[in-house]
């Protein structure tokens, strides 16, 4: 049924109830998503990598191309294959995905990390302090810039559920699933009944377009990423279960947590630990390769996962994760602080060295040395944007350094 006059509107009142038998992203009605034209890339050389030569090389990741502004309710409602640019759609493809953490809840961050080019924005409620009504404008932020959201639910319940995926994200992620019946009670949450025990207002929120979006309850599993964290030694253990549990899309893997539950809160780096993660690895692995041939063709999920200090983008890539997650906008912004504050008193400490007697920087050559050493202006206006949209302009050029600002 369509739009009978300017002010009438008429919805589909006999849902079909999606079917998930795995591969369950494989037949796909039309996007929600409409295409949009603007399109980035972002490089990632895996040249660097010596002990993984024979690692195939993609050069370029383009940044996802989707807006979740539709140009009329006839576009969603049309029958035609899903995006090709969506979040399921790229992981199928075979792309690496490179992402975000955002923490702060701030609109500002959200849309530049957007504008910069990465391929997804995590908007975390479990660690990060903001809840629905502070993540909804970061949602927004992220529409504008034709950047998909993930939002990360502080623990997995029915409630945090709904309430997340009633504001329209790509993707939700689950913390702390141990069990393969954890992650069927996970998936339960994203399904309207009879399939699930998602509660429904889906004419209504802004998931459905407030209800404008005609074909929401057909194809809204198909564009739906399901992420599931593995970040206990149980969790471990069941993995392979985990990931072959019908719904779940993509095993991420937490570092952190799981090496805080062996003891190693301080050193995540131990060997045990990281013996126990490349085990996990190597189970969500084989659940793609049982009945197909690559990543997502078999009867298992993804592998996504968190980048750290001795464990960079590049080497994750390397080992067959295809949502790598390299940075915190809270991170990025503290380091850019931190050494555009120690430039400046390096600088001090070079003009105290010279003998200069020109203690408040007054005349040229106090002025030249300042800039210098500081790299940018820093007047009253901008004091805060600057430092952090050099370090987020970093992801671009090397992916590396920014992995030791990860927050799990």
């Amino acid at each position: 049924m369509g739009i009978s006059t300017p002010l009438s509107l008429s919805f589909r009142t006999t849902p079909t109830t999606p079917s998930l038998s795995k591969p369950h992203s494989l037949f796909l009605s039309h996007p929600i998503f409409k295409p949009f034209s603007f399109s980035k890339s972002l490089l990632i050389s895996s040249t660097s990598i010596s002990s993984t030569p024979n690692t195939p090389t993609h050069p370029f990741i383009p940044k996802s191309t989707f807006t979740d502004v539709p140009s009329t309710a006839a576009s969603a409602t049309a029958t035609s294959p899903s995006s090709p640019t969506n979040l399921k759609s790229r992981l199928r493809n075979g792309d690496t995905l490179y992402g975000l953490f955002l923490l702060s809840f701030s609109p500002t961050l959200a849309e530049i990390a957007g504008l910069s080019g990465y391929d997804f924005v995590v908007i975390d409620m479990e660690h990060g302090y903001g809840g629905i009504s502070e993540a909804l404008p970061c949602l927004h932020a992220l529409a504008a810039t034709n950047t998909p959201a993930i939002i990360r639910v502080p623990e997995t319940s029915d409630s945090w559920a709904k309430k997340a995926l009633d504001l329209g994200p790509q993707g939700i992620m689950f913390p702390m699933i141990d069990s393969a019946e954890s992650a069927k009670k996970a998936v339960s949450y994203c399904i309207f009944p009879p399939g699930g025990v998602r509660g429904s207002a889906h004419s209504i929120v802004r998931a459905s377009r407030y209800g404008i979006d005609e074909g929401y309850l057909a194809n809204y599993i198909d564009e739906l990423l399901i992420m599931c964290q593995v970040e206990s030694l149980e969790g471990v253990k069941n993995a392979d279960a985990i990931a072959a549990v019908d719904g779940v899309d993509c095993i991420q893997m937490g570092p952190l947590d799981l090496s805080a539950s062996m003891g190693y809160l301080w050193d995540p780096g131990n060997k045990k630990v990281r013996d126990v993660l490349w085990e996990a690895e190597r189970k969500v692995l084989e659940s793609n390769e049982k009945e197909g041939d690559g990543a997502g063709a078999g009867a298992g999920a993804y592998l996504g996962g968190f980048a750290m200090p001795h464990d960079g983008p590049q080497y994750l890539r390397s080992r067959g994760y295809h949502m790598v997650s390299g940075a915190v906008d809270i991170g990025l912004f503290r380091s850019a602080a931190v050494e555009d504050v120690n430039r400046f008193k390096m600088s001090l400490v070079e003009e105290d060295r010279d003998g200069s007697d020109n203690e408040l920087g007054e005349g040229k050559d106090g002025d030249e040395k300042y800039w210098i050493a500081g790299q940018w202006d820093c007047d009253a206006m901008t004091a805060i944007l600057p430092p952090l949209r050099f370090a987020i302009r970093c992801a671009s050029v090397s992916l590396s350094t920014m992995s030791k600002y990860i927050l799990e």
